[in-house]
């Protein structure tokens, strides 16, 4: 049995650009962390009155904001990741759907995260729960975090995925936004888990598994 959830908004309501600021401030610099900070506010407020898409803003920040690990190297890019997991990801964890996926891992399944979000970022969240990771990798070039290709989202997910699984189609699939269609289509179970109203919308009409109520975006 395959399983694979996405991460953000599915298995935490954290956010990669605010644990990586908190890491600045800890281990950096307070008073950069609170600049950048500062300079979201402006497309923040765009983002939340939905006058721009509040899901590519956030892949945006979190792309944008691997810079802010100065002088990068494997030992820093690690210590960076496990603080955003420790002290963002797993803090704000929906505990009732991590409950699902370790209880899947419990009975024998293949459990996935498949996500946009940077790898290095989900790996300490995956061990927790005794799951392996798809993500968008990155390298290291003259002391900078760079993406490898672009983000791995929508179709590009499920393309990964399909292709590392050398398979046609996973027996679950988990996913909180309409971005998530194309994953959860290629599963033979589908849960839409909190849901944003596109994607209830979709899994009302098909009958599929929901858990959660639809959040209010911001």
């Amino acid at each position: 049995m395959i399983v694979v959830s996405d991460m953000m908004g599915t298995l935490t309501t954290g956010s990669p650009f605010l644990g990586l600021v908190d890491w600045v401030k800890h281990n950096q610099s307070k008073f950069r962390a609170n600049l950048y900070m500062a300079a979201i506010i402006p497309s923040y407020l765009l983002a939340k009155n939905g006058l721009i898409d509040w899901q590519a803003w956030g892949q945006k920040l979190m792309v944008e904001s691997l810079a802010y690990i100065k002088n990068a190297n494997p030992e820093k890019l690690t210590h960076a990741s496990e603080w955003v997991v420790e002290h963002d990801f797993w803090k704000k964890r929906r505990e009732d759907v991590v409950a699902r996926l370790i209880k899947h891992r419990e009975q024998g399944a293949q459990v996935y995260i498949a996500s946009s979000v940077v790898e290095p970022f989900i790996e300490p969240f995956a061990k927790r729960i005794g799951a392996q990771t798809i993500g968008t990798p990155i390298e290291i070039v003259n002391g900078r975090v760079k993406l490898v290709g672009g983000l791995m989202a929508n179709e590009k997910k499920i393309e990964q995925v399909l292709s590392r699984l050398g398979v046609n189609r996973v027996d679950m699939a988990y996913g909180d936004t309409v971005l998530d269609i194309p994953l959860l289509e290629h599963a033979d179970h589908p849960v839409a888990v909190y849901p944003d109203a596109r994607l209830k919308a979709v899994a009302l009409e098909r009958g599929w598994e929901i858990i959660g109520d639809t959040p209010k975006v911001g």
